[in-house]
């Protein structure tokens, strides 16, 4: 059973966009991954933790998935719900819920592992404790 906006920490609204919908009518299934990503970066930007551009570390998607439950399409808004599901020394487990319109039932959930890494050698880093305290809070 999908789960319900109450289910998650944190809830964004994200507008969808007419190129969004495949052949079908919905939301292609490419665009939800889009959507997690978003979801994810644009929290960790906005609280400061994440400097995409000249970080001493960065975060990279080293796995992820997703289920299906009802279709989302253009012109609907889509909110995310977010929350982590495990915080480890240099990993961090998201679960995000896509909920469509005023729907309290996701019509998609996933998943999406990060890993820190030092922005040059690309190698393991611990997560800094300032990321640590707003992943936390999605705990």
């Amino acid at each position: 059973m999908p789960e319900t906006r109450a289910d998650y920490r944190l809830l964004r609204d994200m507008p969808t966009r007419w190129f969004d919908n495949d052949i079908y009518g919905h939301l292609n299934n490419t665009v939800h991954y889009q959507l997690f990503d978003t979801a994810v970066n644009a929290h960790l930007v906005e609280t400061g933790v994440l400097d995409p551009h000249t970080g001493d570390t960065v975060f990279l998607v080293v796995e992820s998935g997703c289920r299906y439950f009802a279709p989302l399409s253009f012109p609907e808004v889509v909110t995310a719900g977010l929350r982590v599901a495990h915080l480890g020394r240099s990993s961090v487990r998201y679960e995000i819920g896509l909920f469509g319109g005023e729907a309290d039932t996701a019509a998609a959930e996933g998943f999406f592992v990060h890993v820190n890494v030092d922005r040059q050698t690309r190698k393991k880093a611990p997560i800094p404790d300032a990321a640590r305290d707003v992943l936390e809070a999605l705990r």
